[in-house]
Formats: C-alpha cells, sequence, structure tokens
C-alpha cells in the first residue's frame, strides 16, 4: 500500500513539474483574424541589435497604420490589449511592441545598465521603418500613451517627416507638476473616504513627492479613480497573463524583471527633463493642457473623454475609435 502512494505522489509531482515547465515554455502566438487581406503576426524582430516582440494586427494590412507605444516605463500592453481594439483593427492596422528591455523585450543577459530614452526613441524609429515596409505604406500614426508620450514626442519631434500624427494619451509633460496634482487629488479623495490609514500614508511620502525623489503610489491611485475608473488594468494582466496566448510564463518572469529594472533610471530622467525643456518647449489633465497651448503645430487638437482616467482608448474605446475614424 506504502508503495502504492509513493508510487502515486511520484507521478503527481512529476506532473505538477511538467505542468509548470510547460506553462513556461508554451509557444505563444496571437489569434488569427479572418479575412483575405488581414494581418495577424507575433514575432521578434531585431531592431538596432536587440531582440523586440512586435505585434500587428488588422482586418485590412491596408488600413492606415497606428503603432503604440506603451507606458509603465516596462509595462507592454500586449499581454491583454486585444480585449479592447476589436473594433481598432476594423479600421486599422494596429502595431504594439514590447520596448527594449520591456516584456517579451527582455533579454535575461543583455546589459541594459546604459538604458535612455534616446535609446527607446532610436529603437520606435527603425520600428516605423520595419513597419512601413512590412506593410508596404508610408502614412504611420503614432501614439503614446503615459509614458510612452514621452517616447513618442521625442521621436515625432526627431523625425516629423516620419509621421502622419502624432496622439498623446495621458501626455506627460511637467512630471512634477502631475505628480503634485495627483498627491492633492488622492489625499483629498482618501480624507473624503475617512480612510486614516491612506491619509497618513500620504502624508508620510508627501516631501519625497514634492522634491521629486517618489510617485504618488499607483495603488491609491487606482483606489480612488485616477487611474483607471471603467477597467481594472491590474485584473486584466492577469487575465492575459494566464489566458491569453501572447505570453507564457516565462515571459510574465520578463515582464516584471524588465519593469523593475528599467523603471528608476527612466523616470529619473523624465524628472530631470520635463517635455517641455526639450520638445519645443499617470499625468493630469491639467499639465498636459499647459503643455499643449505652448506646443507649435500646423493642426492641434486637446480632447478630453469625460467618462475616463488614465486609459480613455479602453474605457471609452467606442469614443475613442469614433474620433480616430473622423481625423483619419
Amino acid at each position: 500500500m506504502r508503495k502504492k502512494i509513493r508510487k502515486t505522489l511520484k507521478y503527481s509531482i512529476f506532473s505538477i513539474i511538467l505542468m509548470v515547465i510547460v506553462a513556461l515554455i508554451f509557444p505563444t502566438w496571437t489569434p488569427k483574424i479572418k479575412g483575405e487581406n488581414s494581418i495577424s503576426m507575433l514575432e521578434q524582430v531585431e531592431i538596432n541589435g536587440t531582440g523586440h516582440e512586435v505585434m500587428i494586427r488588422g482586418v485590412d494590412r491596408t488600413n492606415p497604420i497606428l503603432i503604440f507605444v506603451h507606458g509603465g516605463p516596462g509595462c507592454s500592453e500586449i499581454p491583454y490589449v486585444r480585449k479592447y481594439q476589436k473594433e481598432l483593427e476594423q479600421h486599422f492596422t494596429v502595431v504594439h511592441y514590447d520596448q527594449r528591455g520591456s516584456g517579451k523585450s527582455y533579454h535575461f543577459f543583455e546589459d541594459y545598465s546604459n538604458l535612455t530614452t534616446d535609446v527607446l526613441v532610436d529603437d520606435l524609429l527603425a520600428l516605423r521603418d520595419y513597419v512601413s515596409k512590412e506593410l508596404g505604406q508610408e502614412k504611420v500614426i503614432l501614439i503614446g500613451h503615459s509614458f510612452g508620450t514621452y517616447i513618442g514626442m521625442k521621436a515625432a519631434a526627431k523625425a516629423p517627416t516620419q509621421f502622419h500624427a502624432y496622439i498623446g494619451i495621458g501626455q506627460m509633460a511637467n512630471t512634477l507638476q502631475s505628480e503634485l496634482e495627483s498627491l492633492e487629488y488622492t489625499y483629498e479623495q482618501a480624507k473624503q473616504a475617512s480612510n486614516a490609514e491612506d491619509v497618513k500614508k500620504l502624508e508620510l511620502i508627501r516631501s519625497s513627492i514634492e522634491q521629486g525623489k517618489e510617485l504618488t503610489p499607483r495603488i491609491l491611485l487606482q483606489k480612488y479613480g485616477g487611474a483607471a475608473r471603467l477597467i481594472h488594468k491590474n485584473r486584466d494582466y492577469i487575465s492575459g497573463f494566464l489566458f491569453n496566448p501572447e505570453y507564457n510564463g516565462l515571459d510574465m518572469i520578463r515582464f516584471y524583471t524588465g519593469m523593475f529594472s528599467s523603471q528608476d533610471i527612466l523616470l529619473k530622467e523624465a524628472f530631470d527633463q520635463n517635455l517641455p525643456e526639450i520638445v519645443d518647449h499617470l499625468t493630469t489633465a491639467n499639465a498636459a493642457r499647459d503643455y499643449f497651448d505652448v506646443l507649435d503645430a500646423p493642426i492641434k487638437d486637446f480632447i478630453v473623454f469625460n467618462e475616463s482616467a488614465h486609459y480613455p482608448q479602453f474605457e471609452e474605446k467606442e469614443k475613442f475609435v469614433k474620433w480616430l475614424n473622423e481625423l483619419f
């Protein structure tokens, strides 16, 4: 009897180990889109000497190209973004990529000690050329989100003729101004909710935030609706990691390793070099508006999505797609 139990236990342990290995290394892909001229690809592309994970999806590859630059730093949206872009894929060819050192573009034995936003800008411009050649069209619309707007705006300023238009979602500008406004918003919401513990947490780190040494805690911004209102980003990530085919277990490890290794150095750069100071002169509308007012562009517009927080492209996706269609 004991021998049988030991044998069963041994088999169970072996099965668990096998399942863990499979979960870590199973092949990844992105689901097919029906249509003779559709495109649905997920693959590593060598850009400026290192592998970048690129996902391109759309029902018609001749539709205008949208390149999304994810935020974070280091927060790829490939694990879950299909959930929110089905309608967008009907009208545009949608490109997402994991930036150097982020997500599936993080390589364990690669040196990222010299990572800067200028390096990420050069990668983005090279990606733009790759996508344009791959799809056989020159019209490329650049969309930055959150920290991705820092990279996107610098890319648009460096090579303005390479993009048909630039769209900033949650546009970064004066990083310290945004953090101070985020702090005040979260502090007031915590007081109104009579949450003494959160109020105390914010009071303890207020000085560090005011000195640009620390960010307003994102978990508290999320809690009080300052990051997202109609979606749950953390739940989307967990669901994407567990059930979507674009990422496997090893990729999830890459995601968090890359994010933790790159955030401090890149965010420090954003604090030290505000966009209004280097380009023509979780982000707040006031800071973005101030930046918008001093930007010089042939055509520009400032759109507010009133039901959204930091993710209008997901929280009000129907309105977002309609707005893009009217523009392009």
